[in-house]
């Protein structure tokens, strides 16, 4: 038993020694670098993983990117033309990636920056770029610049490989020389091209000027064609225009003698509508005068009722709040007065003969004044006659006219006399009646007596109009007696002055 428990803590020793060494040696490798492990055994790793032996094996590290490296000649270089040149390049170089190459590599450069390695490529690219430029000429390297950096490639490849570097590109920037004889060979060329162009230039004026005659020929002869036509064409036009203005003119003679006679024919009818016109508009005026007639009759027939519908209507709303009113004030100071009522009949009694003395009075002078007033009436009623005898061809709508405007003045007349009166006390029932009666009376004696002026019977047109339904000279139709309210009861009295009469 103890065995075993020792064999398994020796296992787990070594395994956990073996996942602790895992651990420890474990490396990835990017792209752009090469992991070369080396000891017990030699390995390189590029973008990979893998694990090393702590304490046996180690790992170096060895850059891939690119390097760019500017290659000039460090002072002229003859050509194989003798002339003296410097060269501008630009090189862009790497640690090659293939197994053979990059061991050189490793040897050369491990653990090395880029700055290092691109000198030493910069000086054996210089070299292998001073020996091809001694092998061309300035044109041809001038002319082809492709075919230079191609050469020197060629020639600085295998120098470079064996450091296990490869060239990736090459570019020729330019070429200088101290006696201008690069931009002598452009300005050379410039003349060669200029006068190549003005040659052609030359040669296309020439073909242009020997074009526009050839056109200028041809339009001309199109030209002289063309002016024949129309000369032919205005020949026929003035000959077709002629016989179309004599067709014309022939249909003009015949359109005017047409237009004549139509218009002769037309004028005889617009005379007969006018004449049958005149008729319509003369039977039109009649029945028109007629219809007004009518229209007058009904408006005053309307105005009428509505007046004396309304009048009675205020006068029985009136009437009724009155009552309403009095039987409150009756109730509410019933008691009260009836105390007071019994203690001033006695008094009421004494005065009684009083006022009806002085009530005669005042109704004789009214009736003096309502007789001056009526003769006052009956004169106007002559000039009235005159004027009624000068509108009866208006007809009896225009008396009856006339009337109703005098008549608020007539009756406010026979009023008048009321409104000088400061006060008048009536006693017994009816009296205050009678007082309008009067009134009326003497409007009525002046309707009379206006008929009687004039000869128009003014109730009888009233009764034309209305139907023969007319209760007073007012012209209101007659209607059923609105409720008299009953009088108030004997002991009332306006409590501020109270007597035994009634003001009104």
């Amino acid at each position: 038993m103890e065995m075993n428990i020792t064999t398994i803590i020796i296992i787990a020793v070594v395994a956990v020694l073996l996942i602790i060494i895992l651990a420890m040696g474990y490396i990835k490798a990017p792209p752009d670098t090469a992991y070369i492990i080396s000891g017990l055994r030699r390995k390189i790793i590029i973008g990979k993983a893998s694990v090393r032996i702590p304490f046996f094996e180690r790992v170096d590290k060895l850059k891939l990117q690119l390097i760019a490296v500017d290659v000039k000649t460090s002072s002229a270089v003859p050509t194989a033309d003798y002339i003296n040149i410097n060269v501008d390049a630009n090189v862009n170089v790497k640690v090659s990636s293939d197994p053979v190459l990059i061991k050189l590599g490793a040897e050369n450069f491990l653990n090395k920056d880029t700055v290092y390695i691109a000198k030493v490529a910069r000086e054996v690219l210089e070299g292998n770029m001073r020996e091809i430029v001694g092998q061309m000429t300035l044109v041809s390297m001038v002319n082809d610049r492709k075919a230079f950096a191609e050469k020197v490639q060629e020639n600085a490849a295998p120098d470079l490989n064996r450091m296990g570097l490869e060239i990736v590109s090459f570019n020729v920037q330019n070429f200088t020389d101290d006696q201008n004889l690069i931009e002598n060979l452009g300005i050379d060329n410039v003349t060669t091209i200029q006068k190549k162009a003005a040659i052609a230039r030359a040669e296309s004026e020439k073909e242009i000027e020997i074009a526009k005659a050839q056109a200028m020929k041809e339009a001309n002869d199109a030209r002289v064609v063309a002016e024949t036509e129309v000369a032919q064409k205005n020949n026929q036009l003035a000959i077709r225009q002629a016989e179309l203005k004599k067709e014309a003119d022939t249909q003009l003679a015949i359109a005017d003698a047409a237009y004549e006679i139509q218009k002769e024919e037309q004028r005889k009818t617009i005379e007969i509508s006018k004449a049958n016109a005149n008729i319509a508009a003369s039977e039109k005026d009649v029945e028109l005068k007629a219809r007004e007639a009518e229209v007058t009759e009904k408006s005053l027939e309307a105005q009428v009722k509505k007046k004396a519908e309304a009048e009675k209507y205020a006068a029985q709303q009136d009437a009724d709040a009155k009552l309403y009113q009095l039987k409150k004030e009756a109730e509410a100071d019933r008691f009260q007065r009836e105390q007071e009522a019994e203690a001033q009949k006695a008094e009421a009694e004494a005065q009684k003969f009083a006022r009806m003395q002085e009530a005669e009075g005042i109704a004789a002078v009214g009736q003096a004044e309502a007789d001056a007033i009526r003769a006052k009436g009956l004169a106007e009623a002559e000039g009235i006659n005159a004027k009624a005898e000068a509108m009866k061809k208006y007809g009896e709508a225009a008396v009856l006219e006339m009337y109703f405007k005098a008549l608020p003045e007539v009756v406010k007349n026979a009023a008048a006399p009321l409104s000088s009166v400061d006060k008048i006390t009536m006693y017994g029932e009816g009296n205050s009646s009678k007082l309008v009666g009067d009134i009326i009376n003497s409007t009525t004696k002046i309707t009379d007596g206006l008929t009687e002026a004039t000869g128009v019977d003014i109730r009888a047109l009233l009764a034309g109009f209305l139907g023969g339904k007319i209760a007073d000279v007012s012209g209101a139709p007659a209607a059923p007696a609105a409720p008299v309210p009953p009088p108030p009861p004997a002991f009332y009295y306006p409590p501020e002055a109270p007597t035994d009469g009634t003001e009104e």
